[in-house]
């Protein structure tokens, strides 16, 4: 994965880009800057509301802040998107998180 100096080139060049969005995002999240992980998945979902795995992540991400609320809706909007899109992989993995979530204190 290309880092995150390489990507934010990129995404000079095409702001509106997910895959660079979501790169950008992961590769945060791998850094454990989960805040900045969240704002670049936001980034990637306005764009494309569609993009199921940036859901999955960002809930992940939200979890590790300890915005546990915040997780729960992000895992619903992301089983709906999943639903809409008719991604069977990514709604059978947002619908599992969102039981994590759902038992995590």
């Amino acid at each position: 994965m290309p880092s995150i100096a390489q990507l934010e080139k990129l995404l000079a060049l095409d702001p509106a880009d997910t895959f660079v969005l979501y790169g950008l995002a992961q590769e945060h999240a791998k850094q454990k800057n989960f805040g900045e992980a969240v704002a670049f998945y936001d980034r990637c979902l306005a764009v494309d509301p569609g993009y199921c795995y940036a859901y999955f992540h960002k809930a992940r991400a939200q979890q590790a802040m300890g915005d546990l609320a915040g997780a729960k809706v992000t895992a619903q909007a992301g089983v709906q998107a999943a639903h809409r899109a008719g991604d069977g992989k990514a709604l059978s993995e947002l619908s599992t998180l969102q039981v994590e979530l759902a038992e995590a204190r």
